[in-house]
Formats: structure tokens, sequence, C-alpha cells
């Protein structure tokens, strides 16, 4: 029965209480069909409903996912662990490696698509380029195990790319960054901000999540030994799919 810590709770936010509760505690385990609508019903003496709603919340934190004539089940995905400050080192794209291979050793799906347009507003003044000034942009959706997990697009000023392989699908071993350093403009420091917010319908439908769901939407901004900013990378990531972690010295 539902716990009584928080008897304002509505039922069906104390009955999801109860399921997540089992779920943490292994009880239902990674692709276990949890009680449908109707059992949680008698179970919980509420109305189908309410038993429904309380399982709306876990598909929208991504504990379960849900199929018509199936029932809910224990998602079986391991979320990805971002490691947000060894992921950017030298020591990984300097030797030719992907950034994303630092956090995951499971294989990835990356669609890409490269542009060349005029540099957005905000993208100019974070770039510092001029008025009329475009950028390459690189544009990323990330799938991992069958599920999309991250939207990215990379700007960089286009007059300093021009003619590498930053502005083709297949930047090369070690990526991007490893190509501005083989033109004197290898990322030396890294800005990166943090926030949540709901997705965009666009969003929600590109990461195929619910519009319920919050994003993690990081900014990094990426400067060379001069201080000269020469990438910005907007990327949205599902809440649900990602545990970022952040290991530093004092």
């Amino acid at each position: 029965m539902a716990s009584e810590a928080g008897p304002r709770r509505p039922k069906y936010q104390r009955i999801a209480d109860d399921l997540k509760a089992a779920i943490e505690s292994g009880r239902y385990g990674p692709g276990d069909r949890l009680p449908g609508e109707s059992a949680l019903a008698e179970q919980y003496s509420v109305a189908v409903l309410t038993a429904r709603q309380a399982l709306k919340i876990l598909r929208t934190e991504g504990l379960v996912e849900t199929k018509r004539g199936a029932g809910a089940r224990v998602l079986s995905f391991r979320p990805i662990r971002r490691h947000g400050i060894q992921r950017l080192a030298r020591t990984q794209w300097g030797a030719g490696k992907s950034i994303w291979s630092a956090d995951e050793e499971r294989p990835v799906t990356i669609d890409v698509r490269v542009d060349a347009l005029a540099a957005p507003e905000h993208i100019a003044r974070m770039l510092d380029i001029e008025d009329g000034g475009s950028v390459c942009a690189r544009s990323r959706r990330f799938v991992l195990d069958g599920r999309p997990v991250m939207l990215a697009t990379s700007y960089l000023p286009f007059e300093l790319v021009d003619g590498t392989a930053i502005t083709r699908v297949d930047t090369g071993e070690g990526g991007a960054y490893a190509r501005l350093a083989e033109i004197g403009h290898g990322p030396a420091h890294f800005r990166e901000e943090v926030r949540c917010r709901l997705p965009t319908a666009e969003e929600a439908e590109g990461l195929e999540m619910p519009l319920e769901r919050p994003v993690i939407k990081l900014c990094r901004t990426a400067f060379d030994a001069d201080g000269r900013a020469v990438e910005v990378n907007e990327m949205t990531l599902d809440s649900a799919a990602y545990v970022l972690e952040y290991a530093f010295d004092a």
C-alpha cells in the first residue's frame, strides 16, 4: 500500500513513489513487467485512471517503457556516465580517440550533417564573428542501443576551418579538436554551461521522448591558446539517459 509519509500527495504520486522504490530496491529488475493498470487500481483501491497516471510518471522519468497491449516494463537501458572533465583532455582527442569513448564502451550510431550557413546572432557573438560571417555547423544525433540520447550542433568559424576535414562528415581520428590542433588552433581551455528545461516539440521528436521529461542543455565553448573562441557546441541530452560526473582535485 502507498506510503503514508506524504498524506497530502496525490494518490497517483504515492503509487508512483512505491513503484520507484520497488525498482530501486531491485524488486523489479530491468525488463521486468510492472503490475498493470487494473491490478494497481485494485491493489490501491483507486480508479484505473489514477493507476494510469502513476505509470505515466514512471515513463516520463525514464524508468519504464510502455507499449500498447504489453503493459509497462522496467527499462534495461544503462545510463551514460558523462565524465565532464576527463573527456575533454588533450590526451583523449590528441591521441586520436573520440570524446564519446571517454564516456562509453558501447558502440554508438551518429547521424552527421554538415552545413555552411550564416552565423546565428548569439553564435556570432560568442565566436566574435562579424556581421554576415558564416560558420561550419556540424549537427549530430547520437543513438545508443537503439535509443536516441543526444542532439548536438557544433559551430566553428568557417574562415578558420575551410579546407579542413572539419567541413566533411568524417573528420578523422580525434575529431574536430585534433583537426583544429593541426592548423594551430587546438583547444586549450573550455567553458561549459549546464541547465535544464522541458524540450521543444522538435527536440522531443528527435530524442523520441515525452514532452513532459526535461532535457539537459549543455553549451560548451572551446578556446585556443590565444584565448580565441574556436567552437561553440550546443547539446541537448535526454535527462533520463545520462549521469553527469565531474571529478577533479581540490
